[in-house]
């Protein structure tokens, strides 16, 4: 890929293939997770999420038979 100036950045254009793998269009947004060795990772926000929704999963955390969401309480400043 070259880095071209767009406006006071740099940008790069993204080959179709690899937007074909990603599953991109026009308007994602991609998160930079690593850069190393002139080379870097980066996820979509859908892959994001996915990886946060499974950390929570793994936690396997129960909540107690009485408990009861108050949004108001939750709220409450």
């Amino acid at each position: 890929m070259q880095v071209s100036k767009w406006g006071n950045s740099l940008a790069v254009r993204l080959p179709k293939a690899l937007v074909d793998e990603l599953g991109l269009k026009a308007g994602d947004e991609l998160n930079v997770v690593a850069a190393k060795d002139a080379s870097i990772a980066v996820e979509t926000k859908e892959q994001r999420r996915r990886r946060a929704l499974d950390r929570l999963a793994s936690l396997n955390w129960t909540l107690p038979d009485d408990y009861r969401f108050d949004r108001d309480e939750a709220n409450e400043r």
